[in-house]
């Protein structure tokens, strides 16, 4: 539909209802159009949130990726001075305490 501008302004809410109906909205100064209205369409939401593995599927690992290496592939890769070493520290008796 068309409007003037003076219809417009008098009767804005009706006309925004009209256009989120999905009415486009033509609003005239005399006889030449200088405005439409038409309703806005919200942005595509992500088919996933992102997650920063989920961003990147081409990465993948297998389950004993986060398994600890054996003396053998800590040598292989470099790191034979961790070899021999235990994982975590033999806990110490506090002191004070017998």
């Amino acid at each position: 539909m068309a409007y003037t501008v003076h219809q417009a302004k008098t009767h804005l809410s009706r006309l925004l209802k009209e256009a989120e109906a999905g009415n486009e909205v033509t609003i005239l100064r005399g006889k030449k159009p200088v405005a439409k209205l038409v309703a806005v369409v919200p942005p595509a939401k992500p088919s996933l949130p992102f997650r920063l593995m989920g961003a990147y599927p081409e990465i993948s690992w297998t389950p004993d990726a986060f398994a600890p290496l054996t003396d053998e592939e800590l040598t292989e890769m470099g790191f034979d001075y961790l070899a021999g070493v235990p994982l975590t520290p033999i806990p110490e008796e506090p002191a004070g305490e017998k």
